[in-house]
This record gives structure tokens, sequence and C-alpha cells, in this order.
């Protein structure tokens, strides 16, 4: 059975430090391997130059594919980020970043996830990230 929105957004709410809640994310959409969050644009997380902080969309990110593994193992489970690699490709200003993450490999203590965080105002993908994490429980 495919966790729903309702469900991810629970996930959010229960399991997340309150900075991390602070960032005001929404899950959009949920499938069996894949979460699309909403990163909404705050002045708060604009750097010096007004571009959405880069700190901001590495926490989405790490945020998103926690949803995504959760989707895929049909419930949260305790997990735990073991490495993460980010590359920006353009600035974000004055608009919401969509967070795709899709998880790629999911084995019994591991796994795996590609993220495209998409300035929305323009449809091009602002950064890319990918995670692997550990399986806890």
């Amino acid at each position: 059975m495919t966790m729903t929105t309702a469900e991810a957004d629970k996930i959010l709410s229960a399991n997340f430090a309150p900075w991390v809640l602070a960032l005001g994310l929404c899950v959009e959409a949920v499938e069996d391997r894949r979460a699309i969050l909403r990163l909404p644009w705050s002045d708060g997380l604009a750097r010096e130059g007004g571009a959405l902080s880069g700190q901001a969309l590495m926490a989405a990110a790490d945020t998103a594919t926690v949803i995504a593994v959760s989707a895929a193992r049909g419930a949260y489970g305790p997990m735990t980020t073991v490495q993460q690699s980010t590359s920006f490709q353009r600035a974000v200003l004055g608009s919401d970043v969509l967070i795709e993450a899709v998880v790629t490999k999911l084995g019994r203590r591991m796994a795996f996830a590609d993220i495209a965080m998409t300035d929305e105002s323009s449809g091009e993908i602002a950064a890319r990230a990918s995670t692997v994490y550990a399986l806890l429980g």
C-alpha cells in the first residue's frame, strides 16, 4: 500500500528537529520509492545577495530522502545519513523549490537516493544531491 501525503507529513512532524520543521517543508506527493517536498521561499532562508541558502537546500534534500525511504519501506523506521553529496547549479531567488527524492536502491541495511531540487518558477534544476542512509531498524 502506498503511503499517503498525510502519513508522510506526520513523519515530518514527529521525527525532525524544530529547526528542520521551521523550513516549512510539506509533502506534495509520495509514491513507492519517491517523494516530492515543497520548500517554500522565505527571506529568512536567503543569504547575502538574496539567494536561497545552500544549507536549506541540503537539509530539504536530506529530509526528502527520509520520506522517500519510508515510502519504499512502507513505514518510517530509524535511519541515519551516512553520506550526502550536493552540486549547486543555479541560484534560487524568490521561488519555492520542489525537492524530488527517488530511492535508487533499497537494501536490508542501506538505502541510496538521488534528489533533484527544482526552482518552481523557472522549472530549472537548482541543485542535485545523492544520499546514502543506514537503516537502523
